[in-house]
């Protein structure tokens, strides 16, 4: 209880921040296609998003050394106020593309503020509860963003907009008025993409894949969902399913992590991700239940592909390159990110919305393939401890550090 009062504060803009940035591309697909956008430029939004997430993550250490914590979270905040705000002043994809980019901005930049202040006050004895209670906080509002989608897609337009403004702006809040002293501010973290690569290309494949996944689905998703005939308010839930099986498979497929070689866990959850799309494809028009069902099937054998991959590639590397590896990770993750949704929201047009599990199975296949061939070429590592890492920052793995200690067994 002492951990949550004393950063109340930063969990409580974390919640604020996520069912703001996280409610607009569900809500930016439904109100496009009702307002004609093709489904390649609704897929176009959420590509557009990632590119704004990818320079957050590279800007928001620099800004950060130069003008502090609390002025660069306002700076990011204001952004993606701006960005959400502008959707009602003109209905048109390529400056919505552009109004993305800015959310974007802003969720990788004020993520980065929140990881660097959390990462300056714990300690060694307090870290590990810091980081599940984080962990809770950052899915929970992510569950409550997709959870909320039909309900702002059945307000006005200008209104439900301005709801994620206003719960924008109130993430501001907290972090204006916390007494708490703003911490040392740190070093930039160096962006070294190679080092990714040399310490394990199944875990640089593998978090593309992790990105093709939840990419595709988050921000293609509710076109899928309008395809076979859900809803608005059933692809909100469809969406939050799909984040809840990813919440409940941390656990069950953390313990197996720590117990076998990772590079067996991150084929066989391919295989069921491609058993998963089958799924979800084949219950299409079996009724809400099964669609839902399917979701969180879905989640479970996608979500924690990256954080698999993570701890693989951590084995392979020493406690002073933990930090530059995950920033390597995450570049990788933005870059599979970017392109993701405009592709996949593409094939369905040609296609039919089938496509979009076909374009995920496919990938999964390929980082199988993959994972065989790099099981051959050289033996597995000692095991780090496994960690759920959060695709949030480039600055995440200086806050998750500590927890990466090699195992024992």
């Amino acid at each position: 209880m002492r951990i949550l009062i004393s950063f109340a504060a930063l969990f409580l803009s974390v919640v604020l921040l996520q069912i703001a940035t996280g409610g607009v591309g569900p809500l930016d697909a439904l109100v496009g296609l009702g307002a004609g956008f093709t489904k390649p430029e609704v897929g176009f939004l959420g590509s557009a998003h990632f590119f704004g997430f990818f320079i957050g993550c590279w800007w928001a250490p620099r800004l950060l050394g130069d003008v502090g914590h609390a002025r660069s979270f306002a700076t990011f905040t204001a952004l993606g106020a701006i960005g959400l705000s502008a959707h009602v002043l003109v209905t048109d994809p390529n400056w919505w593309a552009l109004f993305r980019v800015a959310s974007g901005i802003c969720v990788a930049g004020c993520y980065t503020v929140i990881e660097a202040w959390l990462q300056a006050k714990v300690t060694n004895e307090n870290r590990g509860r810091a980081m599940g209670i984080y962990r809770v906080v950052d899915v929970g509002g992510s569950f409550m963003a997709q959870a909320m989608v039909g309900w702002l897609a059945d307000l006005e337009t200008y209104l439900a907009y301005n709801t994620l403004v206003i719960l924008c702006c109130t993430a501001l809040l907290p972090m204006a008025v916390t007494k708490a002293t703003q911490p040392v501010t740190p070093a930039a973290t160096r962006l070294r993409p190679a080092i990714s690569w040399r310490m394990s290309p199944l875990a640089t494949v593998g978090v593309v894949v992790a990105a093709l996944s939840a990419a595709s689905f988050r921000m293609v998703g509710p076109i899928y969902g309008q395809e076979i005939g859900l809803t608005p308010d059933q692809i909100g839930y469809f969406l939050a399913f799909f984040v809840f099986g990813g919440a409940i498979a941390q656990i069950p497929i953390g313990w197996l992590a720590d117990k076998f070689d990772r590079r067996w866990i991150l084929i066989w959850l391919s295989v069921a991700a491609v058993l998963s799309c089958v799924v979800t494809v084949g219950v299409a028009h079996l009724g809400t239940v099964w669609v839902m069902l399917a979701a969180s099937f879905f989640g479970f054998t996608t979500f924690p592909i990256y954080s698999v991959a993570a701890a693989h590639a951590h084995d392979f590397a020493s406690s002073e390159e933990r930090v530059e590896l995950s920033a390597a990770l995450m570049f990788f993750y933005a870059v599979g990110a970017i392109g993701a949704p405009y592709v996949s929201s593409t094939l369905i047009v040609w296609f039919g919305p089938a496509a979009l599990f076909t374009l995920i199975s496919v990938g999964h296949v390929l980082l199988i393939v993959f994972g065989l061939a790099r099981m051959r070429a050289r033996p597995a590592e000692t095991r780090t401890r496994y960690v759920y890492a959060p695709r949030t920052s480039f600055v995440i793995g200086r806050l998750m550090g500590r927890s990466r200690e090699k195992s024992d067994d």
